[in-house]
């Protein structure tokens, strides 16, 4: 058993302080690499929130026969996606986060304001949210992991997991740093 399966929320046999029994970015970075390395272009991680990618945010009638109701786009800006709410119109609302798949980038800045938009939408009767960015594996899946995080309390592991029995992501490594580092903080405000 690896040092990943071996921890539960609170470590083994549920001991540890705060922070002590977070894993480290090698043991997350090995968690993400098993499974199937492939994807769709939209799985549904959580129910009534949706993972996907460019392909299926620019096409209005799938997103129509999905009952999406509300996009957040975490390539807002970006070479790949400069579609807004114009594009979706008034049947569709929109949050862009211009977050660039780059380990430099801080993306820990739009943890909480992406958090309480996919928490708003799905708090609305009847609505199904769609996060992506151009694969939908990376930026749009770091910002579904802190959503799970902030919004239903899971560790960082336990938020992977949950979304990998559904789909591949692969975050890249400033954005794992960061989700620890929410990890972390989460611990701290909840336990100490």
């Amino acid at each position: 058993m690896s040092g990943v399966e071996a921890l539960g929320p609170r470590g083994p046999e549920g001991t540890g302080s705060c922070t002590g029994d977070i894993p480290s970015l090698k043991e997350i970075e090995q968690l993400l690499n098993t499974g199937r390395p492939s994807c769709n272009h939209v799985d549904e991680v959580w129910p009534n929130l949706f993972l996907g990618d460019l392909v299926t945010a620019h096409n209005r009638f799938v997103l129509w026969k999905m009952g999406v109701t509300h996009v957040l786009n975490a390539a807002h800006g970006t070479a790949y996606s400069h579609r807004g709410q114009d594009f979706y119109g008034a049947t569709i609302e929109y949050y862009g986060v211009p977050a660039h798949d780059l380990p430099s980038f801080d993306i820990s800045q739009f943890f909480f304001s992406a958090a309480q938009f996919i928490h708003n939408a799905l708090n609305t009767p009847g609505a199904k949210i769609l996060v992506h960015c151009a694969v939908g594996v990376s930026r749009s899946a770091s910002l579904v992991l802190a959503y799970l995080m902030i919004n239903h309390h899971l560790p960082l592991v336990e938020a992977i997991k949950t979304v990998k029995e559904h789909r591949w992501i692969s975050p890249n490594r400033g954005f794992l740093k960061h989700l620890r580092n929410l990890d972390v903080q989460l611990r701290q405000k909840k336990d100490c």
